[in-house]
């Protein structure tokens, strides 16, 4: 039996699922039964969100969170969170609060230049193309005046066009890279439409300038697209108190002991890349949170974070810590090209309400809020690490997947829980309790 089909695209979601179910399942409705639970029964809904991407015959659900207590630049924050790690939240919000007592997070925008490339190929000679690419901007920005008027308004716009000389690495290869402000719009589709008006202008100015013999007319273009490696748009979150104020933790350890071995493991995340990749995995585990939640592109946001954290060209941790004159300071540098307006932004119901729960903040703000939500998350993952270690807490957070892996009764939760209170939580360990109980 063929599992070829054409045309599925134009199936309705019924139809989709009666396929999947003929071809991929074992009964009518194999597959389906289990895929229109999760369809939203607000019909209006449903279709937005059938319409985010292709071919959907369901949707994916992945809790979503509030992590209270978040004081960042003097305002008190309630961040919401999609993730479906286990700790996470609890790790962030208890976090928020440790350093709500020591003066908060403080946060500054050190850049918003987002970047934009045309690569093309063209033969005639160097020092020539450099001498007339003024005239080549002008042209450029003349063909673009209607569509950059509005962000221009609201205060941004194109702020620099270069060539930039590919040559040495790739004959007659070159690039103009331009960057953008798009203000409070993470600015893709922009940043795309101008560029792509800027290949047309450039293969016109070829053809038809008089500057130009008509022996280096041809020009190639290879591609126009946005960068998502976005070094100028960063934000910088930041903690610090004094060292004796930072308390005493749960294993003992002072405040002192604290502080040098929370310094010493962000030192080794920034020697070590096989440490960083983990370091920074778990700020990450923060900063992506947010982002689903806000209906920003994650992939985009940890492809920038990654190509930062190996600008040196060595792959190291994204935040830093140092001991000075008695002050404890741990801070995060990160890129955050992101949006409050446009896109899912506005589109997806629960994005909406969470900037709405943030309120509704600018692209700039919800940069102070995403950034200083990663550095909590690392610091409550270090805080961990140095201390008890990591697997104590993620596994007592971890035990209700555990118990509903089990299919534990309530009266068998809730025995399982005061049980492993004060006990090593591990999967064996739970099933063989939860075994126990179902015997008696």
């Amino acid at each position: 039996m063929s599992r070829r089909i054409s045309g599925f695209s134009k199936l309705s979601k019924a139809e989709k699922l009666s396929w999947l179910d003929a071809y991929y399942g074992e009964s009518p409705d194999y597959h389906g039964a289990v895929m229109k639970k999760f369809w939203i029964q607000d019909a209006d809904v449903q279709k937005v969100l059938d319409g985010f991407s292709e071919n959907t015959v369901s949707n994916f659900m992945i809790p979503y969170g509030l992590a209270p207590n978040f004081l960042i630049d003097g305002q008190v924050y309630c961040i919401p969170m999609v993730i479906e790690e286990s700790s996470v939240v609890a790790a962030a919000s208890s976090a928020a609060k440790y350093w709500m007592d020591r003066g908060g997070f403080k946060t500054t925008i050190l850049g918003m230049v987002k970047v934009g490339q045309i690569h093309f190929k063209w033969s005639g000679p160097k020092d020539f193309i450099f001498n007339i690419f003024e005239k080549i901007k002008a042209k450029l920005l003349e063909g673009v005046q209607d569509m950059v008027r509005n962000m221009e308004k609201r205060g941004g716009g194109i702020t620099k066009i270069e060539l930039i000389d590919f040559t040495d690495l790739e004959p007659e290869l070159y690039q103009i890279r331009v960057h953008f402000d798009t203000k409070d719009s993470m600015g893709a589709n922009f940043i795309n439409s101008v560029l792509e008006n800027f290949a047309a202008s450039l293969e016109y100015f070829f053809v038809h300038h008089v500057d130009i013999p008509d022996n280096y007319r041809d020009i190639d273009i290879i591609m126009s697209i946005l960068s998502n490696n976005t070094p100028e748009c960063t934000v910088r979150a930041e903690v610090s108190c004094k060292v004796s104020e930072l308390g005493t933790f749960e294993n003992g350890m002072l405040a002192e002991q604290l502080a040098e071995k929370f310094r010493m493991a962000v030192r080794i995340a920034e020697i070590d890349p096989f440490r960083a990749t983990t370091h920074n995995k778990g700020i990450y585990n923060g900063i992506d949170a947010v982002i689903l939640a806000t209906g920003n592109d994650f992939r985009a946001v940890e492809a920038a974070g990654h190509a930062f954290a190996a600008r040196d060209g060595q792959y190291r941790s994204l935040s830093k810590c140092e001991i000075k004159e008695g002050i404890f300071r741990f801070w995060l540098d990160v890129p955050l090209a992101i949006g409050t307006v446009g896109g899912l932004t506005a589109l997806h119901p629960l994005a909406k309400k969470s900037l709405e729960i943030l309120g509704n903040p600018s692209a700039e703000d919800l940069m102070r809020i995403v950034a200083s939500m990663g550095l909590a998350q690392n610091f409550a993952a270090l805080k961990s690490l140095v201390t008890t270690g990591i697997q104590k807490g993620h596994m007592k957070m971890h035990m209700m997947n555990i118990l509903n892996h089990l299919e534990a009764n309530e009266d068998e939760v809730q025995e399982a829980l005061q049980y492993f209170e004060d006990k090593t939580v591990s999967f064996s360990a739970v099933r063989d309790f939860v075994d126990s109980l179902k015997r008696n």
